[in-house]
Order: C-alpha cells, then structure tokens, then sequence
C-alpha cells in the first residue's frame, strides 16, 4: 500500500462512521474487481483513494452547508493529494473522480476510475448491474465489510443533503425513490448460505 493509500485509509477511520467505512473499501473492492473483469486499465493508487474519501463530504466535519457533497468531498480530495506530494494535476484528478460519482454515466474509455467508482458505488448504493457481481464474491465481500446498517445511515445522509441543498444530485435522488432502491438493493438482505 503507498502511502497516499495508507493515509486515505487514516482519514476514512478517523472521520467516517464504521458503516460508511465499509461502504468505501466495499465501493473499492467492488470497482477493482468490474474493473479487473472488464479489462478496464485504471490507476489503483488513485482509484483507491477516490473510494475511500468519495463520502467525506457527507461527514459532519467537512459537510458544506452550501456545495453538493460530491464536490465538497472532491475539493478536500485535492488538498488531501496535495498534502500528499501528489503533482496538482494527480490532485485534480481525484477531485474530478469524487465530483463525477454522482453524475450520468462516464464511459470507460473517456475515464476509467470515475466510471468504476460509478458502477461500484450505484451497486453499493441500490444494487444497480447485479449481474455483474457474483453471489462468491458479494458474500466474501460483506463477511469481512458488513453493511452494519449502511442502507439507513446513507439514505438518512441523503434525505438531509436533499433538505438543505434541493438542487443538487443526493436531491434528485431522493426525489427518485433512492429510499426504494435501497431496501431493493439485494445487499440490503443477502440470501442466507
């Protein structure tokens, strides 16, 4: 693990719940293996620490009560990759990846790392390409990063993104029916072995 993994990793301990832990290294885990099984060449370091820091924005101590959690999220990543010795542009690139998480899909070819943070956290989320992720690897997965509650806790986070910012994306969601796709959401209530 590089050091910029390993302090990602710090951070998320420190500042997030245990279920939203678990939520960035299942979403990690998750868009390494799609990305593995799809031949999508992505950069790991940077894709991790896209996932681990993706919902920090939604943490009390750097929620903006004024930016979409994605984008508060992205600009903390920035000065993270900076404090990190990362080059600006590395640092920008973690930021445009936690931006991009929420928005419409970003094709593999045109950005590999936000497109499988994409495909892993809408599947973590409310179980969006279930086909591509087998009952093996789903039940290895939550055995060692059990949900511990993540589908409250998050629609909870969401519901109060949506109150106080109703233009932005965790709105729209709401608005959606995210609380229906969560209890949907086969990880949500995973079959018994």
């Amino acid at each position: 693990m590089t050091l910029a993994a390993e302090a990602a990793l710090s951070v998320a301990t420190r500042f997030y719940s245990p279920a939203l832990l678990n939520h960035s290294i299942r979403s990690y885990l998750w868009g390494s293996k799609y990305g593995t099984a799809h031949s999508i060449a992505f950069d790991d370091e940077l894709y991790y620490v896209a996932a681990l820091l993706h919902d920090i924005g939604l943490t009390e101590a750097f929620d903006s009560h004024r930016l979409p959690f994605e984008e508060a999220g992205g600009r903390l990543a920035w000065v993270f990759g900076v404090a990190a010795g990362w080059p600006a542009d590395r640092a920008a690139r973690v930021s445009e990846i936690i931006s991009l998480h929420m928005s419409d899909d970003v094709a593999p070819a045109d950005d590999p790392e936000s497109h499988i943070l994409q495909v892993a956290t809408s599947w973590e989320v409310v179980g969006r390409r279930p086909e591509q992720f087998p009952p093996d690897a789903r039940a290895e997965i939550l055995a060692r990063y059990p949900r511990l509650g993540f589908g409250a806790e998050f629609l909870a986070c969401f519901e109060d993104q949506a109150r106080r910012k109703p233009a932005s994306a965790a709105a729209a969601s709401v608005d959606k029916d995210v609380a229906g796709r969560i209890t949907a959401n086969p990880l949500e209530n995973p079959p018994s072995a």
